[in-house]
């Protein structure tokens, strides 16, 4: 696990800032799927630490953290999806996201690559009813590599607490 996360920093101090993260992404596993974010808006990686949960909260914000003095709500992506949650193991770990000036800690199964993707490949998300719940209304992309498909992701849409209407 630590020597993964380490070739994938190693990755990610290798980009530059400009154009050179144009069509890059960020891909990890959450249960058998693969979602991607655009890594302009990855901070960094880091292993699972210490959670100071929050009362009152949704449950998917599992808490806060601590980055060398800066406090961070940590989102566990799997439940934000509205699925069952996850025992945290040792390839589980921390996307420190930042969205427009917010930082935010994403919880994930395991880091899987980055890639790059030419625009033209992605395909836009099936059109689904305007009542769609759980994790397609996090989904901007479709994009076919290799043999499996990759659900690319909004972190704006992610990280938003406005939640769709609940269907009576």
């Amino acid at each position: 696990m630590a020597e993964e996360l380490m070739d994938v920093l190693d990755e990610l101090d290798d980009l530059e800032e400009d154009d050179s993260q144009k069509g890059m992404f960020m891909t990890f596993r959450i249960g058998d799927e693969c979602y991607g974010i655009a890594i302009e808006y990855v901070n960094e990686i880091i292993s699972t630490q210490v959670i100071t949960p929050v009362p009152e909260v949704e449950d998917y914000i599992k808490g806060l953290i601590n980055i060398r003095g800066k406090i961070i709500p940590v989102i566990d992506v799997k439940i934000r999806f509205k699925q069952e949650p996850f025992e945290y193991m040792d390839r589980t770990c921390i996307i420190v996201i930042d969205v427009k000036g917010t930082m935010v800690g994403l919880i994930v199964e395991q880091i899987a690559d980055v890639i790059t993707i030419d625009e033209k490949d992605i395909i836009p998300p099936p059109s689904l009813n305007q009542t769609s719940y759980g994790k397609d209304k996090y989904v901007i992309g479709l994009v076919r590599v290799a043999d499996e498909v990759k659900l690319l992701l909004s972190p704006e849409k992610l990280i938003s607490d406005e939640e769709p209407a609940a269907m009576e």
